[in-house]
C-alpha cells in the first residue's frame, strides 16, 4: 500500500466499522488492533484461537471489512506492514510543482490540514473524553515519554500539563535510566507515550513494563499503530504521512492541544489559581534576581 493513499488505513477502517460488528467480531477486531498487524498475518484458525472465536467469525469479519477473502485481507496487512517500516530513504518526496500547479508550501499545508481533519474524523470523541478524564484526576501521577523526534511532543505536553496540574513528570535522557521512573510507578498512575512509524523498541518495552505495574497507558501513534498499542488503555491514532520524505507531527500536535484546551476549560477554576500562583512566584524570582544585581 502506498502510504500516501487517500484511503483510510485498515486500523481506521476497523475503528469506523466497529459499531456494525457483532460481539464476537468485535473480540477479533480488538485482538487485531492490539497486535496489529501480526495477529491477522497468521492463519484464520490461529487468529481465531488467539481471539477466542471461531474461524467462520474471522471470515465474517474480513467480509464485513470489504475484502473478497482472507488472502486479500492479508495482502492489505502486508502492504501496511511495509508502509509502517518505511524510512525517509524509501519514501518519495511527492509530486512536483509542475505536476500539481501548486507551490510546495501550499501543497504541504493542504496535506497537513487534511491529516488533521482525517485524524479527528476517524477518532471517536469518547476516546478523547476518556483520556481527558484520566489526565484531570490529580490523584494520578502523569508520566510522559517520547522517542527521537516525538520526544518534542512529550516535552511540550509536559510543559502545558504542569502549568494546569501538579504531579507531572517528563521521562527523558538515555533509556538505561528509565527504570528509575518505573520503580515508583503506582497502579493509578498514567503513562502518556508517543511512538510513531519506525517504532522504538525501548519505548515499546517501557510501555509493556508500565502496564505490567498497573499504570494506565495512553498511546499517541500513527494510522498503522505502534506495537505498544497492545499495552495501552487508550490509543490516539493520528495521520502523519505527507508529500515529503519526512512524517508530520501536525495532527498529533493538534490532539495534544485539544487535550490541553479541554483540561484548561473544564477545570478553569483550579487552573486559574495555579497560573496566578505561578506568575506570582516568577515575579518574586525576577525581583530577587534584580536585587542581587
Amino acid at each position: 500500500m502506498n502510504d500516501k493513499t487517500d484511503d483510510p488505513s485498515l486500523v481506521e477502517h476497523i475503528t469506523d466499522s466497529f459499531a456494525r460488528l457483532t460481539n464476537t467480531e468485535k473480540l477479533a477486531a480488538r485482538v487485531l488492533l492490539d497486535n496489529y498487524p501480526m495477529a491477522g498475518l497468521a492463519t484464520a484458525a490461529s487468529f481465531a484461537a488467539e481471539a477466542g472465536v471461531s474461524a467462520p467469525t474471522i471470515l465474517r469479519l474480513v467480509d464485513k471489512l470489504g475484502f473478497g477473502g482472507y488472502a486479500e485481507f492479508q495482502a492489505r496487512l502486508l502492504e501496511e506492514l511495509e508502509a509502517r517500516l518505511q524510512s525517509p530513504l524509501e519514501r518519495g518526496g511527492g509530486p512536483t510543482a509542475r505536476e500539481t500547479g501548486m507551490h510546495f508550501m501550499h501543497r504541504y499545508a493542504e496535506a497537513a490540514c487534511d491529516n488533521v481533519m482525517r485524524t479527528v474524523n476517524h477518532l471517536p470523541a469518547a476516546e478523547i473524553e476518556a483520556v481527558g478524564q484520566l489526565l484531570m484526576d490529580e490523584r494520578r501521577k502523569i508520566y510522559l515519554l517520547g522517542g527521537r523526534f516525538s520526544g518534542a511532543l512529550a516535552a511540550l505536553f509536559h510543559a502545558h500539563l504542569h502549568a494546569v496540574r501538579g504531579n507531572v513528570q517528563h521521562i527523558s535522557g538515555q533509556s538505561t535510566a528509565w527504570p528509575e521512573h518505573l520503580i515508583d510507578m503506582k497502579r493509578r498512575d498514567v503513562v502518556v507515550v508517543f511512538d510513531f512509524r519506525r517504532y522504538q523498541k525501548d519505548i515499546v518495552g517501557f510501555t509493556a513494563d508500565a502496564a505490567r505495574r498497573g499504570a494506565g497507558v495512553v498511546l499517541f501513534t500513527d494510522q498503522w499503530r505502534s506495537p505498544a498499542a497492545r499495552f495501552a488503555r487508550h490509543v490516539l491514532s493520528a495521520r502523519i504521512d505527507m508529500p515529503s520524505r519526512w512524517d508530520s507531527a501536525v495532527a498529533p500536535l493538534v490532539l495534544v492541544e485539544v487535550l490541553i484546551a479541554m483540561l484548561t476549560d473544564q477545570r478553569w477554576h483550579r487552573v486559574e489559581s495555579r497560573i496566578k500562583d505561578l506568575d506570582s512566584l516568577q515575579t518574586q524570582l525576577h525581583r530577587h534576581e534584580r536585587d542581587e544585581h
